[in-house]
């Protein structure tokens, strides 16, 4: 077997190992190919520093890596990694990390990042003897928005990513996929919520599934009644929402979330390994 780069891959045989890899998985995974096109164009995946396991040229197992700058880091975020059901137990994943991480370094990137499912014990032991540690936790939710008490007494403003000081906006505490490196490349909505002419609270929505990238009241965290105006004003745009990886150090958010009967689907590890 060989490892190589992704890079003169034929995406239709990377979506059939990717999908038998992952069939029966934790959570039920997309089949659209076009889906993955469009989610791995906004993450920044780069086939060249992708890698795969192949057998006589057939692709057996592999790492997808989303590639960018993230708060003085380059990284590499592995978006999917896989092996197919017959060849696993024969250390694939760590050959081809053992393949990449000298191939990154040469292309200058200094940290690799990845998320899974905590339920996945034998994958989280697999990144643990490559070198990863855990980082983060994150909670992942859906459902509809239940809200015992209706405000009506707010602003909600449709505006565009440069309405935004996104310095201001910490982006360190939300994942890969919805950081604003990723989020500015997707089919998203940006508001804002103003409370007395002043803004209080903002969220960013794809309007056509109810995935909530980004939101956050910009007073007091743990300021109920500003959370109570922000979800009214989600609920003006969409009843049902999907929330990925909300850092579980988000007290005030996580409290939240949990009071308007949204669904805990998931909890998921953040890990990362350094590239000395």
């Amino acid at each position: 077997m060989e490892v190589k780069s992704l890079i003169d891959i034929d995406f239709s045989m990377l979506m059939e190992c990717f999908l038998k890899a992952f069939k029966g998985y934790f959570v039920k995974m997309p089949t659209d190919h076009e889906y993955y096109k469009e989610r791995w164009r906004m993450a920044n995946v780069k086939l060249a520093m992708s890698y795969g396991m192949f057998k006589n040229e057939k692709l057996v197992g592999f790492i997808i890596n989303a590639i960018d700058e993230r708060n003085g880091n380059w990284i590499a975020f592995n978006t999917g990694t896989g092996v197919l059901p017959e060849y696993r137990g024969q250390h694939i994943v760590s050959s081809i990390y053992q393949y990449a991480i000298p191939d990154l370094k040469k292309h200058g990137i200094t940290k690799c990042r990845l998320e899974v499912i905590k339920d996945n014990a034998i994958a989280i032991k697999v990144y643990e003897r490559i070198g990863f540690k855990i980082t983060k936790n994150y909670k992942c939710y859906n459902g509809n928005i239940t809200l015992k008490e209706a405000f009506t007494d707010f602003e909600l403003k449709k505006v565009d990513d440069s309405y935004y000081d996104w310095n201001t906006l910490n982006q360190e505490n939300y994942s890969w996929d919805n950081q604003f490196n990723t989020v500015e490349r997707g089919s998203y909505n940006y508001y804002v919520i103003y409370i007395n002419g002043k803004m209080d609270s903002y969220f960013i929505i794809n309007p056509n599934n109810g995935y909530l990238a980004q939101f956050n009241t910009l007073n007091n965290s743990l300021d109920i009644d500003s959370w109570n105006v922000l979800f009214n004003g989600i609920k003006l745009v969409s009843d049902t929402i999907k929330v990925n990886n909300v850092d579980e150090r988000l007290i005030g958010k996580i409290h939240f979330l949990n009071k308007i009967g949204l669904q805990n689907t998931v909890d998921q590890y953040e890990m990362e390994f350094d590239i000395y």
